[in-house]
């Protein structure tokens, strides 16, 4: 009788759960009907015949893709950012001639399988979903030479991306991690890496060795001691700001460094500068007027008259470089430094996407860079042959 009893409360119980499963599955079908019967908003069905290389579908309150875009087989950039989108559909896997994809500002939990079919992509944007990993097949992606994970939930360093031997710029800023893995060095093509918004107590030592490291950022971390960094050579950027330090580490004498303190250091250097630049000029004076062959002295090569020299106070910057380090031109404006490098972007108010040329702006310093845009208090996209979409960040 007992067994007989607990017999149908387990029947029952199952019957429940397929119930509730065939509710589930008739509430999703309902969705999906719902939405293929959405019409397109305006005008975005002669986009679709327009044959422009460019697609732009930011902000259309797109829940899915429209079954229309895997059929584009001449797009090479395609920017459906800031829509409600949670997976891509396999058929996008066809446009192998895409070489950008923005899917900024959306819902994707896993990165789509197409994506990591879409082998000559150089630049692939996901930031502000809800990644807490990246894809072992995201290793397919050899070309890649920009990816920006910032604003997602990733817990420690996706070592997927040691496979890709052309990245050279990573944003993986606003994220959860606490540590870098120790060969992270093994990424010896990283020229941007954008660590900011992290949990950070310490500084990774393993950057001490990343020496083709360009641009550096760690603001809004833990660290209370930062070491010497004139072991980087290639360094010319570095942002430590809201950490709990008073001034900035040792860097070389090209560095742009942000963060507290950094003003009166740039000012203190500049200062010094100048002065061994008139010492040197009015002792070439000295011997021009004895006779004597001048001797022109280093210092010069280090003076302000050198347009890679931060010349100035530094001021706020973030940020996220849009198309960092790439072999296309990119501008980054400081007002009192210029940089030129190979693909890095970086502003401080607002991030802007560029497909081929990216700017940087700060409050005080001007950069000049091949490929990468960096800002961190909110995101404006820019692309190569868009209007600026103007729209805020809410996450960076």
């Amino acid at each position: 009788m007992g067994n007989s009893s607990r017999k149908g409360e387990g029947e029952e119980e199952e019957e429940g759960a397929k119930d509730g499963e065939e509710a589930e599955i008739t509430e999703k079908k309902k969705e999906e009907e719902v939405e293929v019967e959405q019409e397109l908003p305006l005008g975005v069905e002669e986009m679709f015949e327009s044959g422009d290389p460019v697609l732009d579908l930011c902000y259309r309150k797109f829940k899915r893709l429209p079954s229309q875009v895997s059929g584009l087989m001449h797009l090479e950039k395609l920017y459906v950012c800031g829509n409600s989108l949670r997976t891509l559909p396999d058929s996008v896997a066809q446009l192998q001639g895409l070489r950008v994809l923005a899917l900024d500002f959306n819902k994707m939990e896993d990165v789509p399988a197409a994506v990591c079919q879409l082998t000559n992509l150089t630049r692939l944007y996901l930031g502000s979903n809800r990644l807490m990993c990246l894809p072992p097949e995201l290793r397919n992606l050899q070309s890649l030479r920009c990816l920006w994970v910032e604003s997602n939930y990733i817990l420690s360093f996706p070592r997927e991306l040691y496979d890709l031997p052309n990245l050279k710029s990573l944003q993986i800023g606003d994220n959860r991690m606490k540590t870098l893995p120790s060969d992270l060095c093994r990424m010896e093509a990283l020229r941007g890496l954008w660590l900011y918004g992290n949990r950070f107590e310490t500084f990774p030592k393993v950057l001490l060795r990343m020496k083709g490291l360009e641009i550096l950022d760690l603001d809004r971390n833990k660290i209370t001691e930062f070491p010497s960094l004139k072991r980087l050579p290639a360094l010319r950027l570095f942002s430590y700001d809201h950490n709990p330090v008073d001034s900035p580490p040792r860097v070389g004498e090209e560095v742009l460094v942000v963060g507290e303190g950094a003003a009166e250091f740039l000012d203190e250097r500049e200062a010094r500068n100048e002065r061994l630049r008139k010492a040197a000029e009015q002792e070439a004076e000295e011997l021009a007027l004895a006779g004597e062959e001048p001797v022109i002295h280093g210092i010069l090569k280090n003076s302000s008259s050198n347009p890679k020299q931060a010349a100035g106070t530094s001021g706020d910057a973030d940020g996220k470089d849009e198309d960092p380090l790439a072999n296309d031109e990119e501008d980054m404006e400081l007002p009192v430094t210029e940089y030129d490098g190979a693909e890095l972007e970086y502003d401080e108010e607002g991030v802007e996407y560029e497909t081929e040329e990216l700017i940087c702006e700060g409050e005080g310093f001007e950069y000049e860079g091949d490929e990468l845009e960096y800002d961190r208090a909110h995101m404006d996209y820019e692309y190569e042959e868009l209007e600026d979409t103007g729209r805020q960040d809410e996450g960076a």
